[in-house]
């Protein structure tokens, strides 16, 4: 359990140090909802549940990835770089 901490934590870190390329910032959320996965079974293995709730969280973990691909992809297109520095809201 404290190996799933560490991982999610340095994913936060890596997220906070990353913020500004947004590539880079989808994985590291990815990283973060695998180190969730490997928590969530771990805890499911250890109390002898079934483990139907990880395929519909790996199902919405995938749906996230997609969903945040699909808007780099947007942005890409329209402005030509994936950085948020580029990017003027007006």
């Amino acid at each position: 359990m404290i190996l799933g901490l560490m991982i999610f934590f340095s994913g936060t870190l890596s997220l906070l140090f990353v913020r500004k390329h947004y590539l880079m910032s989808l994985l590291s959320l990815e990283f973060m909802i695998l180190s969730l996965f490997y928590m969530n079974f771990n805890f499911l293995e250890f109390f002898y549940f079934d483990f139907y709730f990880l395929i519909i969280f790996l199902v919405l973990g995938v749906c996230e990835g997609v969903l945040g691909l699909s808007l780099i992809v947007y942005l890409v297109r329209k402005n030509s770089l994936d950085y948020v520095d580029t990017i003027s809201l007006c």
